[in-house]
């Protein structure tokens, strides 16, 4: 099944809603905050890039690469 970008965007933004709530459940962040941390971070560009497939996997897969740019920027 070929989607079209259309779905792909819904899929994305799926994806982003449930990013935000586990950065607002997990690091207490701010609705604002989270939102924040999420578009400004790699992963949600490579989300965005539909050349990776990211749209295509669960949120709490896409979360573990967060996640990890997370701990990253915190140990640098």
């Amino acid at each position: 099944m070929t989607l079209n970008s259309q779905q792909k965007q819904l899929m994305k933004d799926d994806i982003c809603v449930e990013l935000t709530g586990y950065l607002v459940d997990d690091y207490n962040f701010s609705s604002e905050e989270a939102l924040d941390v999420l578009y400004t971070s790699e992963t949600f560009e490579r989300l965005q890039d539909d050349a990776t497939g990211l749209y295509y996997q669960s949120p709490g897969y896409v979360y573990s690469f967060l996640q990890n740019e997370l701990r990253k920027a915190t140990v640098a």
